[in-house]
């Protein structure tokens, strides 16, 4: 069975992108063929897809030889990835839930690649919680997603740039993000406001002694009061002083200003 072109697709079911769901489709096969070549070879590998929608990414996805499970909670366009489904049998499933309500290591059931053009109102909070995973290396073996470009720049930001916070020192600790891919925001419809780009992570081995529930809670503590200096942004958090006078950390210094090194060596006073 053939597809006929996304944009009849769209026609056909009366589809429109909801902007509650942060929805922006995209219709250019050549540019979702490029992404879902990010990760190298997805021949027969598991692929978690966020938020298909009318099955643009996942069909260049499945072209790629994965094997998708998608998971949609807009069930305008479940009928749209059914006619995927049956042009690709055995190859993709389709499950009608929320992405943040569900455990998908538990619905893979084997270590998954993660490709998603990712609905923007969601996409910081699925990311943080697949960078916050307690057990690693993760089930996830790389993540290639679809972000705001402020977002992305924010992940691979580098200290002492304005973009540098607690999403790069989560992302960066135990893993490797890059900037694989700017898209325009007029390769979308509807266009958003904003340029995106696209993330490639790849974890690596993490850092020994370290909690990964410490390390957030100190990353939460010092930039969540980002212009204080560390002394005051830290100070509710026990031990924390000690720990950067520990670590020849002078706590005048702002969040910004510390290596995801630095971090990862306080953290590691603190799990003790």
């Amino acid at each position: 069975m053939s597809l006929p072109p996304l944009r009849e697709v769209i026609a056909a079911h009366g589809l429109s992108a909801s902007k509650a769901l942060g929805q922006n489709f995209l219709f250019d096969e050549q540019l979702l063929d490029r992404i879902a070549a990010i990760p190298a070879s997805l021949d027969d590998k598991a692929v978690l897809e966020i938020g298909p929608g009318p099955g643009g990414l996942t069909r260049a996805l499945l072209r790629a030889g994965a094997r998708v499970t998608a998971i949609e909670r807009d069930s305008r366009c479940i009928p749209a990835l059914a006619e995927v489904q049956e042009a690709f049998p055995n190859q993709l499933r389709v499950v009608e839930e929320d992405a943040l309500a569900i455990d998908h290591g538990a619905l893979m059931g084997e270590p998954f690649a993660v490709v998603a053009n990712l609905p923007y109102n969601i996409g910081t909070l699925l990311f943080t919680r697949w960078m916050e995973a307690d057990a690693w290396p993760p089930q996830w073996t790389s993540l290639t997603l679809m972000f705001q470009q402020e977002v992305a720049q924010r992940i691979v930001a580098k200290p002492g740039s304005s973009a540098y916070g607690r999403l790069a020192v989560l992302a960066q600790w135990r893993s490797t993000p890059r900037l694989a891919m700017k898209v325009h925001r007029s390769a979308f419809t509807p266009p958003p406001k904003v340029m995106s780009a696209i993330i490639h992570v790849e974890p690596n081995s993490a850092p020994e002694g370290v909690s990964q529930k410490v390390l957030s809670r100190l990353t939460e503590a010092a930039f969540g009061q980002r212009r204080k200096m560390l002394r005051q942004s830290l100070k509710g958090l026990d031990g924390a002083l000690d720990a950067l006078a520990a670590c020849n950390i002078d706590p005048t210094r702002r969040a910004e200003t510390l290596s995801v090194a630095d971090y990862v060596d306080v953290a590691r006073v603190l799990t003790k």
